[in-house]
């Protein structure tokens, strides 16, 4: 779920930072950089975990700015087809569910992904959402969103970002998780 990344960048570092340690600075301007954005094929960055050298420190002409070659490693999150992860509901609709880490939003399960036999049925408390059934032995357990759910990941994407968006579409997800419920132990933590 958490991998460690070694990365390289050049780094320019504003004039107002040079009177901060050098490490100091630069892990700052780092984690401005990256911490909270995905990275293609990488993943979602959660922190600077360390900073392996700094090279160069050179001031172009005309930039007040110096300029250094960094090596460090970022904690990403970016979990593996196949693992388990416990998740809350988001939201759920009739195109399936949505879930959250806290930390990350774009986790989908899809109608096809859900446990087998499922059906909707209308939410009386809200009125754009739906509430998930799963029919097992003649019994009907509900997908409320009031329990933590463990879903398996079967996909992780890295959508292109589009050039022109619909005003009244959702926002752009660099990282889209795709998970499935349709197996033993999946689904609310109650069901188990």
């Amino acid at each position: 779920m958490f991998y460690l990344s070694l990365i390289e960048h050049t780094l320019r570092l504003p004039p107002q930072l040079l009177g901060l340690p050098l490490n100091e600075a630069i892990k700052g301007e780092l984690e401005s950089l990256f911490v909270d954005k995905v990275i293609a094929n990488l993943g979602l960055c959660v922190s600077v975990y360390d900073i392996r050298s700094i090279d160069g420190g050179f001031v172009f002409p005309g930039d007040g700015a110096s300029t250094y070659t960094v090596e460090f490693r970022l904690v990403m999150f970016r979990p593996f087809v196949g693992e388990i992860i416990t998740a809350k509901l988001k939201e759920s609709d009739s195109n399936g569910l949505r879930l959250t880490l806290g930390f990350f939003d774009d986790i989908y399960i899809p109608v096809h992904l859900m446990p087998n036999p499922s059906h909707s049925e209308p939410d009386p408390e809200n009125k754009n959402q739906v509430i998930w059934m799963w029919d097992y032995q003649e019994q009907k357990f509900p997908i409320d969103g009031i329990d933590e759910m463990r879903f398996q990941v079967q996909s992780v994407t890295y959508p292109p970002i589009p050039v022109e968006q619909p005003k009244e579409s959702k926002p752009f997800a660099p990282m889209v998780i795709m998970g499935s419920l349709d197996y033993d132990g999946l689904g609310p933590v109650s069901w188990w």
